[in-house]
């Protein structure tokens, strides 16, 4: 069959029509992002209020930084353990790009190689896998910087709640994106850190009698999930090898550039960086006091008592040679309990008893501890407070 040299045209211009799309140079950021509202901080952002999305301009690559997700409205069963403030996984990521795409990288620590032979350092790294958590495509660029649509990096279930519900028998459930959006009262961002929230729903056929006892509809589960882009800390700590003697949580990684006659695994404990303004003193103020912030949400008189009674760890610090090292104080109304900067103390219901717990966000390559966080269980203080009245 002969077509016309018309519709040969025709069919030329179409093929190429997409690529000459592809081709075209993207919109600077100042242009893409004029009617959205700027939000300066670690990792600038833009929000979309219209379409309810958020940008994220990375500003900086191959430099790493430390990404935590957790769940800050949680699900309210012991059984199941998704509580209120509870901490996920602390991460070393980094951006990488080429072209329109970006990618976010986790490097690999735990193998490494404690050395300044570079050599030494690039064969451990090139033997071990590393994983990309997420991949983006340039909305924007303004000289080396670059704009990405972050909104489906924060609509995902950083937590594995839907795993974690039918690992426990509670039914199958999938996240619904037409019933999940960023959280915008606990999205912010500061100089050193960037906080970012969502509400997120997932639908199911509830199986189990945990997820029926405490959601209003169970076949849809609505929490939140938070995630932070942290700094890394500062060179200055040292670490401190872990003794299993010692009551102390510890890191661990392989290290090849350990001796023959070494062991190959490292740990060292997870602690607080605690320095002395004056070393050489046998007691000295902190250079920085460790300070715990209480939730506002506990109620008197468990609040004075646990401001009074956490202020006797001070004796213990005074032993060791520092002078109001530690505090405790009421969290500021307007602070988020996830945000990285504040060492918490929350206070966690459940529809049944459970344990209270201590958690942390530590820096993986020294186990500086960057956030600590303590789940209080209120129902656990008040099956105590009976035991105590006999």
């Amino acid at each position: 069959m002969r077509t016309s040299p018309v519709c040969r045209l025709a069919a030329s211009l179409w093929l190429l029509f997409p690529l000459t799309l592809w081709g075209q140079s993207l919109p600077s950021i100042e242009t893409f992002t004029q009617h959205m509202q700027a939000e300066p901080g670690f990792f600038p952002c833009y929000w979309d209020e219209e379409n309810g999305q958020m940008y994220l301009e990375v500003i900086r690559y191959e430099t790493e930084f430390l990404y935590v997700n957790s769940l800050s409205a949680g699900v309210g069963s012991n059984d199941l353990g998704l509580d209120r403030g509870q901490l996920g996984q602390s991460r070393i990521v980094k951006f990488i790009r080429q072209g329109r795409k970006v990618l976010l990288l986790q490097p690999n620590y735990d193998y490494r190689a404690t050395t300044d032979n570079l050599y030494e350092r690039a064969a451990v790294a090139e033997a071990f896998a590393q994983s990309v958590l997420a991949g983006f495509e340039a909305k924007a660029v303004s000289g080396g910087r670059v704009l990405i649509d972050f909104t489906p990096f924060l609509l995902r279930d950083a937590h594995d709640l839907g795993g974690r519900l039918q690992r426990s028998a509670q039914g199958s459930y999938q996240l619904d994106p037409s019933r999940s959006m960023v959280w915008r009262p606990r999205t912010r961002n500061f100089p050193l850190n960037s906080e970012f929230e969502a509400l997120l729903t997932f639908s199911g056929r509830p199986e189990g009698w945990e997820i029926r006892s405490v959601t209003p509809s169970p076949e849809a589960v609505t929490v939140r999930q938070h995630h932070s882009f942290v700094q890394l800390p500062g060179p200055g700590y040292e670490p401190r090898p872990f003794d299993p003697r010692s009551g102390y949580m510890s890191i661990s990684y392989q290290d090849y550039a350990t001796g023959i006659d070494e062991p190959l695994i490292r740990r060292f404990i997870r602690r607080h960086r605690l320095e002395k303004q004056n070393p050489g003193a046998a007691l000295s103020p902190a250079k920085e006091p460790i300070v715990y912030y209480l939730d506002p949400g506990t109620p008197e008189p468990i609040r004075s008592a646990l401001l009074e009674g956490a202020a006797w760890w001070n004796e213990a610090f005074e032993a060791a040679g520092f002078r109001d090292a530690f505090r405790v104080e009421m969290l500021p109304v307007d602070a988020d309990p996830l945000d990285v900067r504040y060492n918490v103390i929350q206070w966690v219901h459940r529809s049944t008893r459970g344990w209270s717990y201590g958690a942390s966000v530590v820096d993986p390559r020294t186990g500086e501890i960057i956030k600590g966080h303590v789940s209080l269980g209120s129902l656990r203080v008040r099956q105590d407070f009976r035991i105590a009245q006999g």
